[in-house]
């Protein structure tokens, strides 16, 4: 599923080619509260197949927030950003992050500016209410050289400058190559966050991802205090066949989900993002039912 992933944000960056910690996470009249969404690569299928009657049952369950994982051709799952916000509005759904992988060709170095295609994402997740422009992945290439990773940590911040103007937050979150590759003999994740600025960048920390690399977020955490106003709640199991990790019900895992969850909220983090990528022969709804009723006892 994690490979699945990665081609999945690779080819939407391809198609695409069109802080100081905030106490508070206003996410439209929530400011203050903490506030539990669900990233909807969780439902990827269904919400390619039936967007509509997907985004329903979720909102009949109880979900109040979804974080996006698809904007392709200036369009949310099919929709563009007035249609989706309507479509959100009239379920009673809010918007307050979303992931578009910030790719090399979102950047003009002739212009010393962000494209019109990026220009144009920023545009309209501001116009969806969004609190949060969260890029997912950095290309491979990127991550082999040293000047070109440092490069990009730079335009990260410019980003950062970018959607400040129109009210959010620029943030990135991590896989597990971040903890197990290196550059000039340090951590890319090390790299990430001792060159972005704070007030510009924030960290969403997917305390799952990371397990894979031997990273445990609850010492991430503690190591970068700050950086975390929004928080990726994910488990771990060992995958079929032993080889391997993969995603599961959240605490049925071992990464010990409530721990860090709960460490998180202490340090301020108050937006909280539940994903799952598979499933142990599930269905993705009955598990993300499963999720929320998890995190609901938890007192989020």
């Amino acid at each position: 599923m994690e490979k699945s992933r990665r081609v999945f944000l690779r080819n939407s960056a391809m198609a695409l080619a069109g802080t100081v910690l905030l106490p508070e996470i206003a996410c439209s009249g929530n400011a203050g509260k903490r506030v539990v969404a669900l990233q909807l690569y969780s439902v990827r299928d269904e919400m390619r197949n039936d967007p509509l009657g997907t985004l329903t049952q979720l909102a009949e369950m109880g979900y109040t927030h979804v974080e996006h994982a698809n904007y392709v051709n200036h369009k949310f799952y099919g929709w563009t950003a007035k249609e989706f916000k309507k479509v959100l509005d009239d379920l009673g759904l809010i918007m307050p992050s979303g992931h578009t992988v910030l790719s090399s060709s979102h950047w003009d170095t002739t212009q010393n500016a962000f494209t019109p295609e990026w220009n144009k994402l920023v545009e309209d997740a501001a116009y969806m209410g969004q609190e949060y422009v969260v890029s997912p992945w950095l290309e491979d290439g990127m991550r082999r050289s040293y000047d070109k990773f440092m490069g990009f940590l730079e335009v990260f911040n410019k980003c950062g400058e970018l959607c400040k103007k129109s009210g959010m937050r620029f943030g990135y979150h991590n896989h597990d190559f971040e903890f197990s590759e290196s550059l000039n003999g340090e951590k890319l994740f090390d790299l990430i966050m001792k060159n972005t600025d704070a007030d510009k960048v924030v960290m969403q920390l997917d305390m799952g991802n990371m397990y894979i690399a031997g990273a445990l977020a609850k010492d991430v955490l503690s190591q970068y205090p700050g950086r975390y106003d929004n928080i990726h709640v994910k488990d771990m199991i060992q995958a079929a066949g032993g080889e391997g990790f993969e995603s599961t019900i959240i605490g049925q895992g071992v990464v010990n989900t409530r721990e860090v969850t709960d460490l998180a909220r202490k340090m301020g983090a108050r937006l909280f993002v539940i994903e799952q990528e598979s499933y142990q022969g599930k269905s993705p709804l009955s598990c993300m039912k499963d999720n929320l009723d998890v995190i609901k006892e938890w007192g989020y």
